[in-house]
C-alpha cells in the first residue's frame, strides 16, 4: 500500500460491524472493488464462498458503487458466517457516515440492523444454558 491512503485509516473513517462472536473493523479507500480480509485476499479468505461475497458487497450494489471502493478488513473472532455478516453491517454503517443520504436507503433494506443474537451464558447447576441434568425421581 502506497502512503497516500494512509489517511483513510483513521478512526473516524472506520465502520464496525459485529455479529454473534465476530467483530469487523472495515475502511473503505477509493479502488476497484477490491476485498482484502486480514491482509489476505477476500475471496481466499472466505474460500470462493459466493453468498458471502455477494452479502459483503451488497450495501455497495444497493447504492450503486460497487466498483467504485476497495474494502479493506480487519476481522477477529467467530467463524465465516459471522464475519460476513459483520463486515457487510461495518460497510453499509461506513457508508451512512460518508454521506447521510444513503441511510435512506440501505435502512429499509436492513443492512443497518444489528442482528443481537448471542450465545446464552451457561448458568450454574445446569450443564449448557439451558441443558439440565437428567432428573430421577428414585
Amino acid at each position: 500500500m502506497n502512503k497516500t491512503l494512509n489517511p483513510t485509516f483513521q478512526k473516524k473513517n472506520i465502520g464496525i460491524g459485529r455479529r454473534k462472536e465476530a467483530t469487523a473493523r472495515v475502511f473503505l479507500i477509493p479502488g476497484n472493488g477490491q476485498l482484502l480480509i486480514n491482509k489476505i485476499a477476500g475471496e481466499k479468505y472466505l474460500q470462493f464462498n459466493a453468498n458471502y461475497l455477494n452479502k459483503i458487497f451488497a450495501p455497495l450494489k444497493a447504492l450503486n458503487l460497487d466498483k467504485q471502493f476497495d474494502i479493506i478488513v480487519r476481522v477477529n473472532g467467530g467463524g465465516l458466517t459471522g464475519q460476513a455478516h459483520a463486515i457487510q453491517l461495518g460497510v453499509a454503517r461506513l457508508l451512512c457516515q460518508f454521506d447521510n443520504n444513503n441511510r435512506i436507503i440501505l435502512k429499509p433494506i436492513g443492512f443497518l440492523t444489528r442482528d443481537a443474537r448471542i450465545k446464552e451464558r451457561k448458568k450454574y447447576g445446569l450443564r449448557k444454558a439451558r441443558k439440565a441434568p437428567q432428573y430421577s425421581k428414585r
